[in-house]
């Protein structure tokens, strides 16, 4: 059975990673292990009109014709299986497409079974559940007029993504089924989509524990394969996901993904301190991931509106580049200039965070972004295969930095949150998290800013540095946008 604790996640979308849906998936992952990461991460392949990149699905337990068939499926988790990964595939049950057979049938017939499988309203108001639409400035309303229906029904996305009312029992019997249907056919682990909305809507039927009760019988479903939760919550909130381990295995951490990006903005590790310092401690079993740049825009709505508007002059400055006011539609190469050495940097400091890491298809190769296109679809670019076979054999590439760094984070072991701290220094530049083994700990420095520093440390063996330094046992010299991994007593 997987465990979340000690991996490298790779996350990818078959429209995008390879011009041959599943198969070419499984035919690419010699890259994925080459890099080192030992968990994939598939986007959604399900049966979809795809208007939302597969989020709007059709039917959660087919494949869809444009990625291949159950059979590609099954031999890409076989195959994985085979070289020690794992699978982790998207459960995507906050909504439906308004083309799946359960919204056509409800609409059409007030006695259809399937009527009560979403929420409906005689006229729109406001709403406990989804307080405004997610996608602001895309649509005005969370309310969608039916003709047919002769109702409103609440759609937290897109219009074309009607919600489930997932307190619903049919629906979460068809939950159960789906979950099952994955794991008899290899997969490993879940990435949750839009829990906290699940949660809330969970409430309106049974208020038992403010709606986590969801969760505990989501995880009861996935009989022991870890949840992953999309949770884009302030801190105080993650114990109520993790429960006593019987909940979410991991929650992605969206708090510490919004401060890491405010610090590489300041060229200050204060924003990164902070983001550690507030992290609950984690239950016995459970973890946070971390990651630079996901499928969707970098949301930046935890911040505090001065904050915001920091990240956004650094790394946004055209309005273009902004989306649904509230993040950037940008990728992290183009983010940071193209900067070899500061794009290693943002992903040396991925990896030295307590947790499990995750890198983005493309992150590890420094992707383009398209902003001629609409959205998030300016990051959701096709895989640049000729740049990864370039950058495999030139030694100061992207591609090898981040293999370097994914190689040397494993062999150190696990590197969980209890026993992590964030270390201050005098250089405010300088993030530093020092992991606690048995028998030593590991020290991890990151020069957040464009000018060198120095300082006076006692550490035993460098095990990892972007560059040659000058051996010592007390001096530490820092490049401009430098990391360095020590062995300390």
């Amino acid at each position: 059975m997987m465990t979340l604790d000690g991996r490298v996640i790779y996350q990818l979308d078959p429209a995008t990673f390879t011009d041959d849906g599943l198969r070419g998936v499984r035919r690419r992952l010699d890259h994925v292990r080459a890099l080192g990461a030992d968990t994939v991460w598939l986007g959604p392949y399900y049966v979809s009109p795809y208007r939302d990149a597969g989020y709007d699905v059709v039917d959660h337990r087919g494949v869809s014709q444009r990625f291949g068939t159950m059979a590609d499926f099954d031999d890409l988790a076989a195959r994985c299986h085979e070289l020690g990964m794992y699978v982790v595939v998207g459960l995507v049950m906050q909504h439906t497409s308004n083309m799946h057979p359960w919204f056509r049938s409800a609409r059409d017939d007030p006695s259809s079974p399937y009527r009560d499988f979403y929420v409906w309203a005689q006229e729109p108001h406001e709403d406990d559940v989804v307080k405004q639409p997610v996608f602001a400035g895309v649509e005005d309303s969370i309310w969608a007029y039916d003709g047919h229906a002769g109702k409103y029904y609440r759609h937290a996305f897109y219009r074309h993504q009607p919600d489930l009312d997932v307190g619903h029992q049919g629906v979460r019997d068809d939950i159960a089924k789906t979950v099952r249907h994955w794991i008899d056919h290899g997969a490993d682990g879940f990435r949750v989509d839009a829990v906290p909305h699940m949660v809330r809507q969970a409430a309106v039927s049974d208020d038992r524990d403010d709606g986590f009760w969801f969760l505990t019988e989501l995880a009861e479903y996935a009989d022991g394969a870890p949840l992953m939760g999309e949770v884009d919550s302030e801190p105080a909130a993650y114990g109520n996901y993790f429960g006593d381990g019987d909940r979410l295995r991991g929650i992605l951490d969206f708090w510490t993904n919004s401060l890491l990006f405010l610090a590489l903005a300041r060229g200050d590790a204060e924003p990164l301190q902070r983001a550690m310092r507030k992290q609950p401690e984690p239950p016995d079993g459970c973890t946070y991931l971390n990651w630079l740049r996901n499928q969707d825009e970098l949301n930046l709505a935890l911040l505090a509106d001065d904050e915001r508007a920091e990240v956004m002059a650094a790394f946004a400055p055209d309005e273009n580049m902004r989306v649904y006011g509230r993040g950037i539609r940008r990728r992290i190469a183009p983010m940071l200039n193209f900067d070899v050495r500061r794009i290693a940097l943002a992903h040396a400091v991925v990896l030295s965070l307590p947790g499990v890491p995750i890198v983005r298809y493309g992150e590890e190769l420094g992707l383009d972004e398209d902003l001629s296109l609409p959205e998030r679809e300016a990051v959701r670019l096709p895989m640049d295969w000729a740049a990864a076979e370039d950058q495999k054999l030139e030694p100061g590439s992207l591609l090898s930095r981040v293999a370097q760094l994914i190689r040397i984070r494993r062999e150190l072991g696990v590197f969980g949150p209890r026993n992590a701290e964030a270390v201050a220094f005098e250089q405010p530049s300088l993030f530093a998290v020092r992991h606690q083994r048995s028998d030593d700990a590991v020290l991890m420095l990151a020069n957040l800013a464009d000018q060198e520093l120095h300082l006076q440390l006692d550490h035993e063996a460098d095990l990892l540095a972007d560059q040659p330094y000058e051996p010592s046992a007390t001096d530490i010299t820092l490049a401009p946008y430098g990391y360095r991994w020590l062995r300390v007593k």
